[in-house]
């Protein structure tokens, strides 16, 4: 088992961040905020998926005045997910302006970047800071390479070039992003808050300084660290930079909270973060969070496209199932599927899953073997609907069985 980097603990909403606690699972809306009803259905959505923190943006008054009623449209529907406010540039205005947001809030984001320029950066931080501590609120002092302070970036680009230190731009804006979240949560202890209710990030588009970053924070600080490669873009490629950087720092014990920021197709599904980052955490052994399902990747022996299509409709059924087999089955997250596609392969990695089935290859009898707990089950025949129906049918029963509900 991985060794955990030792944080402090901090609270928030009843979620603990840091301190021992399991790695949780953070998602933010793509939501007007001020748009009450289209923010309360995705958040509800991505807590269903499994986020444990909701974060919306809070840019505007509008925003800010739609924050309670969001808040306690969640806790009507029985979301206790703990909500994130994230702020930039204005977030003293609306925190002082806006007293309920500020109260319906179970933790601010701020970004030191964003907040101000020269003394006055600091006293608006500063704000931000003793509004969370009046409220007993925490806050995420959230680093974006981004979006660095452009004084203590130009200041230490020309000690560099002065001191003749060798080193990059890339290895400046680093350090200036380590630089930035220590000085930031020091002026952050001094505006009130106390070391269990502050949370750092370092947040870059690139994977190899993502893992400097907060290797060097690690060996700094002892706040929680929120974990996440930031714009990591579309699809495969911010599926795999991700895991790639996010993937070495949590096998080295770093990291107590993660998002994974995908930039969604038009109109696509915000949840895929939330699978993203949970499947993340279960392949490295961290979290058990669903059945997972091994599904072979197919070759000439399986021109047939029916095993593919059985597994997205395994997968499918899974995530669609989890939350009521969470509160119904304890333990069912640990249970395994296998849906394989030939002879090959298919039996052994069957007889190794909890359920699995091992469907024909190419010029193989039509005969589909289903293996429970190691042993043969069944062999089902039909069409490939009736196929699909059946083993669902299976999987269910297998769960009602095995997993007896509470």
């Amino acid at each position: 088992m991985v060794e955990r980097h030792e944080t402090v603990g901090v609270r928030v909403g009843k979620v603990q961040v840091g301190g021992g606690a399991p790695v949780a699972v953070q998602s933010m809306c793509n939501t007007d905020t001020a748009d009450v009803e289209s923010t309360v259905g995705q958040c509800l959505d991505l807590a269903r998926a499994g986020s444990e923190l909701l974060r919306v943006t809070v840019n505007l008054p509008a925003a800010a005045d739609a924050v309670p009623e969001i808040k306690r449209r969640l806790l009507d529907a029985g979301c206790e997910a703990p909500l994130i406010g994230d702020f930039h540039y204005n977030g003293h205005l609306l925190l002082t302006r806006h007293p309920a947001c500020a109260r319906a809030l179970d933790k601010y984001r701020i970004n030191p970047g964003n907040v101000g320029s020269g003394a006055r950066r600091d006293e608006q931080f500063a704000t931000i800071c003793k509004v969370a501590a009046g409220e007993g609120k925490p806050v995420r002092i959230g680093v974006n390479g981004g979006s660095l302070n452009q004084e203590l970036v130009v200041r230490r680009m020309q000690e560099n070039t002065d001191r003749g230190l060798g080193l990059t731009s890339e290895q400046v804006v680093d350090e200036c992003m380590v630089l930035s979240a220590l000085e930031s949560t020091g002026l952050a202890l001094e505006s009130g808050l106390r070391e269990d209710q502050v949370v750092i990030s370092c947040k870059t588009s690139r994977p190899a300084s993502l893992i400097a970053v907060y290797r060097e924070l690690a060996a700094k600080t002892r706040q929680p660290l929120h974990l996440g490669l930031t714009e990591a873009g579309m699809g495969m490629k911010g599926l795999v930079w991700s895991s790639a950087a996010m993937g070495v720092l949590l096998d080295e014990g770093i990291g107590d909270t993660i998002r994974v920021s995908l930039t969604p197709r038009p109109g696509g599904d915000r949840r895929e973060e939330v699978y993203a980052a949970r499947e993340l955490l279960q392949a490295l052994g961290l979290r058990a969070f669903a059945p997972s399902v091994t599904a072979c990747p197919g070759c000439g022996r399986t021109t047939s496209t029916t095993f593919q299509e059985l597994a997205e409709r395994i997968q499918s059924h899974v995530r669609e199932r989890m939350p009521d087999w969470r509160a119904l089955h304890p333990g069912v997250e640990r249970m395994t599927l296998a849906v394989m596609g030939c002879v090959v392969n298919g039996p052994g990695e069957s007889k190794a899953a909890s359920i699995g089935i091992s469907l024909p290859g190419t010029g193989e009898a039509p005969n589909c073997p289903v293996y429970v707990d190691g042993k043969h089950f069944t062999t089902l025949k039909g069409t490939a609907d009736e196929v699909a129906d059946a083993f669902r049918r299976l999987v269910d029963d297998y769960v009602e069985t095995k997993y007896p509900p509470r």
